[in-house]
């Protein structure tokens, strides 16, 4: 497992860009967190939705490919329930199903007192490839 965090903490730029750190990972959960900075604020002064699609999409793909196999999203929606303006946001994921070649998995994304932010709903496909984390790529 600890292999399969690395590699992702490695090779996940866009997460590691936007600031966003995986915590823990184990298989069919995970957990990241993002403190907020001035550039992931929206026109309106709070956290932009896609910074915080961001998070969770990082969280549910820690989950799913902890598993050790290639795990790509093919579909996920996420709904807002409240803004965030400052503090750090957490995201939990956690596996809802698991088949041999789909899975879901639902994301809760909180602020720094607990409250719900975002609830991101996700599936997979999960591919026959292993993840490459003995192969120096």
């Amino acid at each position: 497992m600890d292999e399969i965090a690395a590699f992702l903490r490695q090779h996940d730029r866009f997460a590691a860009h936007n600031g966003i750190t995986l915590v823990e990972m184990s298989a069919g959960r995970a957990v990241a967190r993002m403190a907020l900075q001035p550039y992931h604020q929206n026109g309106a002064g709070m956290a932009h939705g896609g910074a915080i699609f961001t998070l969770g999409d990082l969280a549910l793909a820690a989950a799913a490919n902890a598993h050790g196999t290639i795990a790509v999203g093919i579909n996920v929606s996420i709904q807002y329930v409240k803004a965030a303006h400052t503090g750090t946001l957490t995201a939990t994921a956690r596996e809802t199903s698991l088949g041999p070649r789909l899975a879901t998995y639902t994301v809760d994304i909180t602020d720094g007192e607990g409250d719900t932010v975002a609830i991101m709903q996700g599936m997979v496909y999960r591919k026959r490839d292993v993840l490459p984390v003995n192969n120096g790529q």
